[in-house]
């Protein structure tokens, strides 16, 4: 099934006719030079953009169309930089239901905790005590509060040391199987993109050049993908 679906998306200069599926229950990933689109194109999927022609649907049903406060807890969303606020652990796990006037139960919090293997971390710690790494797992942790059916992560190991990048994708692989969810990931490292993804999506100047099943990237014939590939200049 198709869980998300592009139809002549547009946006300014910076997406161009783009048309293409996000299959249920998988990681794909965003792969291409910088200026591609790429964070533009997970913008438009939780409603923080819209497009200025074509459009984006959701389950069927036209993003525009649902409540935005609705598709923000259907969709959860991390940051490369995982920011967070001020106080504690719980405070920065409670946000998504603090901003819809609720209140995470602290043994909720506790479980999403020890399922992104922070178990040892107090609920009441500090978050400024915390490493970059495991700042990283509570900004994944936060993301499920909300028991979202997607999660879309920008860039989210860009900043982390090679065995904390490891160890966040071995998570999020996991966390994809343990909890069903779709994931859309955007990456710049193509050998990471090859490890944690079922499909890909290659931009190019706003434009979807080709996706599908990830093994397309070292199979196409398409020399635009062969030279990015191959780390040459496109």
């Amino acid at each position: 099934m198709h869980i998300i679906e592009f139809k002549n998306v547009s946006h300014g200069d910076i997406l161009h006719n783009v048309t293409g599926y996000f299959r249920e229950g998988r990681i794909t990933t965003f792969v291409g030079p910088s200026g591609a689109g790429k964070t533009t194109c997970l913008k438009h999927i939780n409603g923080l953009l819209s497009p200025d022609a074509g459009a984006i649907y959701f389950k069927g049903e036209n993003i525009d169309s649902i409540d935005v406060i609705e598709l923000r807890q259907r969709v959860g969303m991390a940051f490369q930089s995982a920011p967070m606020i001020d106080g504690t652990v719980y405070d920065n796990m409670n946000l998504p239901k603090a901003i819809f006037g609720e209140t995470l139960e602290r043994e909720r919090a506790a479980d999403l905790l020890q399922k992104v293997d922070l178990g040892g971390i107090s609920l009441d710690q500090p978050i400024k005590t915390l490493s970059g790494g495991e700042r990283s797992r509570v900004a994944i942790a936060r993301t499920l509060v909300n028991k979202p059916d997607v999660l879309l992560l920008d860039e989210i190991t860009a900043s982390l040391d090679y065995r904390t990048v490891k160890e966040i994708e071995r998570l999020i692989v996991r966390l994809q199987k343990d909890f069903g969810v779709t994931v859309v990931w955007i990456t710049h490292d193509l050998d990471q993109a090859r490890r944690v993804s079922d499909d890909m999506w290659f931009l190019r100047n706003g434009e979807l050049i080709e996706f599908g099943d990830a093994t397309f990237i070292d199979e196409s014939d398409n020399p635009m993908i062969g030279r990015f590939v191959r780390g040459e200049e496109l």
